[in-house]
């Protein structure tokens, strides 16, 4: 008899350590423990999710006729980890060793690797590139752009093909994607389900200090409820979601986003599934190409490369530091008082849904930090904090390579900045801030455009050289010396403010 490991993200029937081992003599494990719960001060609602689908997972598994050793948080015999309890279940259930799929974290490979136990690990064939193939593909190329990747892909799966080519003639249609903040938005957003109320009272009462809302908790929390989520998306969200998943809007945080990545992430969708039933829509003229492919992008294309990167580069790319930024996370992030109404809107949903879309996590709270010089590591250990879809693989090369140029280059071509135009083009948060965006100096002017030029200033030996920069260096070398000077000297000011633990 054998114990198979099921973790909090790997929530699938499909899930390789339960396809190779025996439900007749076999005994799944599964376990709440502190230990993954605190690793990062994770947001209430993100525990509390991963508690309600696990143990709903669990009584799955049972009715499917499996052993499930499944060890609660409050439970006094817990260990603490999840070393400890596959030990512990070991010893109680007398069990020849372990078999596991491979987790998504260096962290847990490394602790389940030297574990005292006969351990055999599984790649996890939920992924539709296998770790071999992506390191093929990477192998003797100057540059691992993901658009290369996400064609390969696609050839691999057949989605969006016609024949060998791409449907429609182009690979990718992100062009019809940027359109600004809609006037109005026609989608009520995502289903909201009913949760267990024991899960929330345990998380309360444990982890009721954690940056987050943990009520209203609406998520979905098994396969069933997450299909009616997607299906309800698929219906209403994808026909507009293509044109305007860059747009940022005040009073409303989902616009036509699908919002399942939680359930992607962990195990309750199948990336690929998802993928057709979003291809079927276009096929029956339901949305058009340019939604479809954007979001098929994303998890074929995008989801799958950074995870390729991840395991490419290795434990040590969450430390990587290339631009030597090693300013504090300031208290902005973590709710602190702001006059910057789109770091407020962003964090503040962060907040109170665990939840950002990908924009406001890139061009917002990243923007910020990259122009601040944050340190990277105090960036990517918010991000993994305080998002419920975030698990280092996906999280990591999205924080440290794309959105932090933290791993000089692997990921972005050039640094992900902007100043203040690209969130007043892309939404309406200028409008109703204390800052006029207009304002490229004084005391009302934008951080943003303060802080870019700021960025690039004292960048310039790295990045003025860089074709896709060069014209930025050009306009700020007309301009007059004298405003530069103020420009530099108000960015400065601003960021001491910052660092002394002032609202900015």
């Amino acid at each position: 008899m054998r114990l198979v490991l099921v973790l909090g993200d790997q929530l699938s029937t499909e899930l390789s350590a339960l396809k190779k081992t025996d439900k007749a003599q076999d005994v799944v494990v599964m376990a709440e423990v502190t230990g993954e719960a605190t690793y990062v001060p994770h947001h209430p609602k993100k525990i509390a999710f991963t508690f309600m689908a696990m143990r709903k997972f669990a009584e799955k598994l049972r009715g499917d006729g499996w052993t499930v050793a499944y060890t609660k948080l409050d439970d006094p015999n817990n260990t603490g980890s999840i070393v400890g309890e596959l030990i512990r279940r070991a010893s109680e259930y007398d069990a020849a060793g372990v078999v596991y799929t491979e987790p998504g974290e260096w962290r847990l490979i490394e602790a389940l690797g030297d574990m005292p136990l006969q351990s055999h690990s599984l790649p996890d064939t939920r992924f539709i590139a296998t770790h071999q193939e992506f390191e093929e593909w990477a192998e003797g190329r100057k540059q691992l752009r993901m658009e290369y990747f996400y064609r390969d892909i696609r050839r691999k799966t057949g989605l969006l093909m016609d024949g060998d080519k791409p449907e429609g003639g182009k690979w990718n249609y992100d062009h019809d994607n940027r359109k600004p903040a809609p006037d109005q938005v026609h989608f009520k957003g995502p289903l909201k389900f009913a949760p267990d109320k024991d899960v929330l009272d345990l998380v309360d009462a444990r982890f009721g200090d954690n940056f987050g809302d943990l009520r209203p908790f609406w998520f979905a929390t098994d396969t069933v409820q997450a299909q009616e989520q997607l299906t309800h998306w698929l219906d209403g969200g994808l026909p507009k979601f293509g044109d305007f998943q860059d747009a940022m809007l005040n009073e409303n945080r989902f616009l036509y986003h699908s919002l399942i990545s939680f359930y992607l992430n962990a195990g309750l969708l199948d990336p690929l599934k998802v993928c057709q039933q979003a291809e079927a829509a276009y096929r029956s003229g339901h949305a058009p190409l340019n939604a479809v492919e954007g979001f098929i992008r994303q998890i074929i294309g995008w989801r799958e490369y950074v995870r390729g990167i991840y395991f490419l580069e290795g434990p040590d790319y969450t430390s990587r530091n290339a631009l030597g930024h090693d300013r504090q996370l300031p208290a902005v992030y973590w709710g602190g008082d702001t006059k910057m109404n789109c770091m407020a809107k962003a964090v503040g949903q962060t907040q109170q849904e665990a939840y950002a879309h990908h924009i406001q996590r890139l061009m917002v709270t990243g923007n910020f930090a990259l122009l601040s010089g944050i340190d990277p590591m105090e960036v990517h250990e918010w991000y993994l904090a305080v998002y419920a879809d975030a698990y280092e693989w996906v999280e990591a090369p999205n924080v440290i390579g794309m959105s932090q140029f933290a791993d000089d280059g692997i990921i972005a071509s050039k640094p992900y900045i902007s100043s203040g135009n690209y969130i007043h083009k892309m939404s309406n948060h200028c409008g109703s801030c204390a800052y006029r965006v207009q304002d490229k100096t004084g005391e009302n002017a934008c951080p943003f455009n303060l802080l870019y030029w700021h960025f690039l200033d004292r960048h310039r030996d790295r990045f003025s050289n860089n074709p896709r920069m060069g014209n930025m260096y050009r306009v700020w070398d007309r301009m007059d010396e004298a405003r530069r000077a103020t420009v530099l000297a108000e960015a400065d000011a601003f960021l001491q403010k910052m660092d002394a633990g002032e609202p900015v």
